[in-house]
């Protein structure tokens, strides 16, 4: 039967792994994901967990570690933040050039310098682009079921799959959390069986290097097992609901129906933001909310329908891309690109290194999408001193100015 605890999101995410029977953990400390793999320590040295704990040097030899254990054909488990998810950036291209299913949980924090521990989601979301499926988990019972959810789909098309979830805003808050039945985990996940494994009796290749006859076509191949990825991520989260009783989709939406505004998020600060929808909805304001589950594969049909024909949307991002905007903003401005209903996109940054996102700091935000007109590229919400809007708009940026010097 289920059991229901009282847990924090990192112990939830030691749950998931544990629930996923994970085979080898590779472990650095950094704050605030240390718990994650302190109770996984606990749990391996127990026997209540039969796997290899291996404890490494760096969070590079952490992703190495995984790397060499998925491709013997073990099921792999590792964690990091901040730092140490860009000290394993190399290892992340090895991990998904190799094609092996390994699940990382990610507990965000801001990059440094300045050196910060708070919840910034500009860490994983700095990793977009290497190959790794990525899930961005709520609450505490999605901090444990993405990890199932992700080793579910990875092992079907062969990618790896990290699990954000919100540095302390999620990670230390403890929430009532259901520990799923391990007979029922096990139908929904059965074990890893790889295709190829290292094999001293057979053999093979691994990494080597490759020509330019045949790089291109390796590329390809893992931008097509993404696109698979996307309708069987869809597919296991319906299939969660049936195995373990809780419906997960690459999209969820609240209060849709009948709005004309749209808010979307990803991540812990949407539980703030589906209160002030529901707010804004009794004071008469037709809004509702897409929350962004997954980022990789995007879900660029889902998206594109439920915000076609929309009168405008707010895109509330966690994160900075220097130089452009808010990332999740860039993402929704590519996918609605070309469509001839699409609504305009005001991407709103906020909550940068750990500052509090409040209900009202979105009232706020829904009250001013409202009532502005054109859409800038960024518009700041928190910044100190400055209301709501462009810190800089780029075309007030100043020339600069030859200087001649006399010789």
């Amino acid at each position: 039967m289920p059991e229901r605890l009282l847990l924090t999101g990192n112990h939830a995410a030691a749950y998931g792994a544990m629930l996923s029977r994970v085979e080898v953990i590779s472990a650095y400390p950094i704050t605030p994901q240390t718990m994650i793999v302190e109770l996984l320590s606990e749990l391996t040295a127990s026997g209540e967990l039969p796997a290899k704990f291996i404890t490494v040097e760096s969070e590079h030899s952490a992703m190495a570690a995984c790397v060499g254990a998925s491709a013997a054909g073990a099921r792999a488990y590792t964690a990091t933040s901040g730092q140490g998810l860009a000290l394993m950036h190399e290892m992340l291209h090895w991990a998904v050039g190799a094609r092996l299913p390994i699940v990382l949980t990610n507990v965000s924090r801001a990059m440094a310098p300045g050196w910060s521990i708070w919840s910034d989601q500009t860490d994983i979301l700095s990793q977009r682009d290497v190959g790794w499926m990525m899930l961005f988990a709520e609450s505490v019972q999605e901090a444990q079921d993405f990890v199932i959810w992700m080793y579910r789909v990875a092992e079907q098309v062969y990618l790896p799959g990290m699990v954000g979830m919100d540095a302390f805003i999620l990670s230390h808050t403890a929430e009532p959390l259901i520990v799923h039945d391990r007979d029922r985990v096990d139908a929904y996940l059965p074990p890893f069986e790889p295709l190829y494994d290292l094999d001293p009796a057979d053999p093979r290749a691994y990494g080597g290097l490759v020509n330019r006859d045949h790089y291109f076509e390796l590329r390809y191949k893992v931008y097509e097992a993404m696109e698979r990825a996307g309708r069987l991520l869809a597919e296991a989260g319906e299939e969660f609901a049936d195995a373990l009783g809780r419906r997960y989709a690459p999209v969820e939406g609240y209060m849709l129906d009948d709005a004309e505004y749209v808010v979307m998020s990803a991540g812990a600060m949407t539980s703030n933001v589906r209160q002030a929808v529901k707010d804004a909805r009794e004071r008469g304001m037709k809004v509702g909310l897409l929350r962004l589950v997954a980022l990789r594969p995007f879900p660029f049909a889902e998206v594109r329908r439920l915000l076609a024909g929309r009168h405008k949307v707010a895109v509330l991002d966690r994160n900075l891309s220097p130089g452009h905007s808010g990332i999740f903003a860039q993402e929704i401005r590519s996918a609605l690109s070309g469509m001839p209903d699409a609504p305009p996109v005001y991407g709103y940054v906020m909550g940068i290194g750990g500052r509090d996102v409040r209900v009202e700091t979105v009232t706020e935000t829904l009250d001013d999408l409202v009532r502005r007109d054109e859409p800038d590229l960024a518009l700041y919400v928190g910044v100190k001193g400055l209301p709501i809007g462009p810190v800089r708009a780029f075309e007030q940026i100043p020339v600069p100015v030859k200087v001649e010097v006399a010789r």
